[in-house]
This record gives C-alpha cells, sequence and structure tokens, in this order.
C-alpha cells in the first residue's frame, strides 16, 4: 500500500464517531479489568472484609457525585483534550493498583482510577451529544454501547485466559492493561485530530427549569441502576447459591446480547422517539422489579437478570430527549449536572435499601417497581418541544 492510500485510510478514521468509538473501548478495556478482578484481589491481597469493601465501593461513586466540577475544567482545557486526560488518570489508576495491595493503597488507587473514569464518561456523553446530529444520535449511541460490550467481552476473556491457563499475578494484569491503556491514548492524541463540531459551550453550572423533567427522570435512572448493580446480582449469591462462574456467565451472556442488540434498541429509538420507548422501558421493569420480588426459580432469576440488563441500553432515549429540549450551548455543563444527579442515588440507595434487605429483600425490588411506575407516569410529559427560542 502506498504512502497515498495509507493517508486516505487514516483521513477516513478521522472521524468524531472513530474517535469515540476507540475511546470507549479503551475506557470499557480498563474498567472491566479492574472490575472483573476487584473482589479477588481485595480480599487475597488486601485483606478487605465486608466493611472495607462498602466504604471502597462508597469512595468509587464520591467522583461521580463531584462529575459536575468537569465544567470548571472546561475553563481551560477543551473537552476532547479532557476526555484523553481522563482516559490517562484512569490507565495510570489501573496499572497502578497491583503495587499498593493494602486497605489505604487500594482506597487511593480506586478514587484515582474513578476520577478518570467519571470525568471520561460526563465529557464522552458531552461530545456525543454535540457531535451527533439528531437524527444519527440515537443509532450512533447504541453503536458506542456495542463497541464497550465487545471491549468488556475481550477484558473478560483476557482474565479468564491470564489466571486460568498463564497463573498471570494480579499485579502484572493490572499493570499490562494500564500500559495499553495509556498506548493507545497516546496513539488517539497524535492520530485524530481536533473536532470543533457544534455550538460554543458556556463554562459555568447550568441548571434550568425546563430541564427538571429530564433531571428527575437521570435521578430515577441512577437509582435504578443501583438496585441492579447492587441487590440483583446479590440475590442471585444468596438466595439461589450462584457461583462465580454462573455469575460470570451472566455478565458475558449479557453483553454479548448487548453487542448485537444495542444498536437496533438505538436505531428503534429513533424511529418511534423517546416517550414511547421510555414507556416500553418502564413498564418493563416494572414487571422485571417485581419478578425479582417474587421469584423462586434460579432459572427464571437469570432470565430476569438479563433482561433487566439490556433495559439499560433504552438510557440511549433519555440522553437524546434532552439533546432535542437542550440549549445546544448547555450541553457540556449540563453533562456534568445530570452526572452527578444520577450518582445521589449512588450514594443514597446502597446504605438505606441494605436496611431494608435485612427486614424483606422483596420490599427492595417493590420499592423498585414503585420507582419505575414513578418514572412511567413522568415519562408521558416527555415531548421534545416544537419551537425552540433559547
Amino acid at each position: 500500500m502506498s504512502r497515498h492510500d495509507n493517508h486516505s485510510v487514516l483521513a477516513r478514521l478521522q472521524t468524531p464517531f472513530v474517535f469515540l468509538a476507540l475511546a470507549s473501548f479503551v475506557m470499557t478495556l480498563l474498567f472491566a479489568t479492574w472490575l472483573a478482578l476487584l473482589n479477588n484481589f481485595a480480599i487475597e491481597q488486601a485483606a478487605f472484609t465486608g466493611i472495607e469493601i462498602g466504604i471502597l465501593q462508597s469512595l468509587r461513586e464520591v467522583p461521580g457525585l463531584l462529575a459536575f466540577t468537569a465544567v470548571f475544567v472546561l475553563l481551560v482545557l477543551a473537552e476532547q483534550t479532557f476526555a484523553l486526560i481522563s482516559l490517562a488518570i484512569l490507565s495510570v489508576g489501573v496499572a497502578i493498583t497491583g503495587l499498593f495491595p493494602s486497605v489505604y493503597g487500594l482506597y487511593a488507587t480506586t478514587v484515582l482510577m474513578s476520577i478518570g473514569f467519571h470525568y471520561y464518561e460526563t465529557i464522552n456523553q458531552s461530545l456525543s451529544l454535540q457531535w451527533f446530529s439528531k437524527e444519527q444520535a440515537p443509532q450512533k449511541l447504541g453503536q458506542l454501547l456495542s463497541i464497550k460490550s465487545a471491549s468488556a467481552l475481550l477484558a473478560y476473556g483476557l482474565v479468564w485466559l491470564s489466571f486460568s491457563v498463564f497463573s498471570v499475578s494480579y499485579q502484572s494484569m493490572y499493570l499490562v492493561v494500564g500500559i495499553v491503556g495509556l498506548l493507545m491514548v497516546g496513539l488517539l492524541t497524535l492520530l485524530m485530530p481536533t473536532f470543533n463540531h457544534g455550538a460554543p459551550q458556556r463554562k459555568k453550572l447550568v441548571l434550568r427549569k425546563r430541564y427538571s423533567l429530564y433531571y428527575i427522570l437521570t435521578f430515577f435512572s441512577g437509582a435504578r441502576r443501583q438496585i441492579f448493580v447492587v441487590f440483583a446480582g446479590f440475590l442471585m449469591v444468596e438466595k439461589f447459591g450462584y457461583s462465580v462462574m454462573q455469575i460470570s456467565a451472566l455478565y458475558m451472556l449479557n453483553h454479548v446480547l448487548n453487542f448485537f442488540i444495542a444498536p437496533k434498541i438505538g436505531a428503534w429509538i429513533g424511529r418511534v422517539g423517546e416517550r414511547k420507548a421510555l414507556t416500553v422501558e418502564y413498564i418493563g421493569l416494572v414487571f422485571v422489579f417485581v419478578g425479582y420480588a417474587l421469584v423462586e426459580s434460579p432459572d427464571i432469576a437469570a432470565a430476569l437478570y438479563v433482561i433487566d440488563h439490556l433495559f439499560f441500553a433504552m438510557a440511549i432515549a433519555l440522553k437524546t430527549y434532552f439533546q432535542k429540549i437542550a440549549d445546544p450551548k448547555d450541553i457540556a455543563a449540563s453533562a456534568g449536572v445530570s452526572f452527578s444527579i444520577n450518582h445521589i442515588a449512588a450514594v443514597i440507595i446502597p446504605a438505606t435499601f441494605g436496611i431494608i434487605w435485612l427486614i424483606d429483600h422483596s420490599w427492595v425490588f417493590y420499592a423498585g417497581a414503585a420507582l419505575a411506575v414513578i418514572s412511567l407516569i413522568l415519562s408521558q410529559k416527555v415531548s421534545p418541544p416544537k419551537n425552540s427560542n433559547f
């Protein structure tokens, strides 16, 4: 291939979508590897008990709660640059995790990793809504979810292969994946141009009354995410005795299905509109949560778990709804605010619902169903304005 042909191929790859696709692939590879090893590493090498792992998970969510501070960083950095720096911080945090096998060492590396992760996710949402047109956004966001699932599957496969076949140490696995992440960030920095799509962004906090429905639905979305992440998986282990291998198999099945289905869900949302998509999501979640509360069969519980995870792809509708109602200049500032609102639930739900769980675990899921009903009622107000005057 001639130099001209190489240049032509590179030019075709230098697009906003390819940038976000590669960046999302790197982020997911790093985070999925970190998460897959976390519990075993914490117990075997950092001597964690339930108390320490609970504190660590709370610390991990604090940077998400503070995501609104991203707007202040944007006073001195362009969003694309900030995204790359965030990925580099995430890479370093993962790379050095294995080098500090102690309680406070793991706390420190987790916070560092989480700062990079949450800032990247905030900027990723902002750039996606700026760079993709309103017509393109649902399908493009679905494709990005598919790429994240492929990356997560690769991470799980690498972890399984490294530990079952090659007996790699935790230190080596974390270090190698972190270094690979840094190298890929370097390549993105060198090979990708600066994209200047979208309106100039406001560099201050933005809270607007007309976004209040979006804010409320975002909060409930965060609560639903915590019920799935914290309590649905816990139900599988505590009530039905699922092993680590069985839970891992469920994770992999979730990502395989997401890889194929998420782009189709995105395209479907683009056709039917956000209100219908959110209606389907919330009605489905009512049945899923009531199912969790009543289920007595481990196989049906596993089916509910997979269906529950598929509904996460429907969150595209909430993002594209905001894209349609927002002043284009508000997107960057609002991304940080909405990410912080989403993470309020991450601080509140695990502790409060954990107490409810001790009384009767089914109440946790009935509460989740109630949140889904409220979201369903509110979602009927979702209707992008015919005329937007900013």
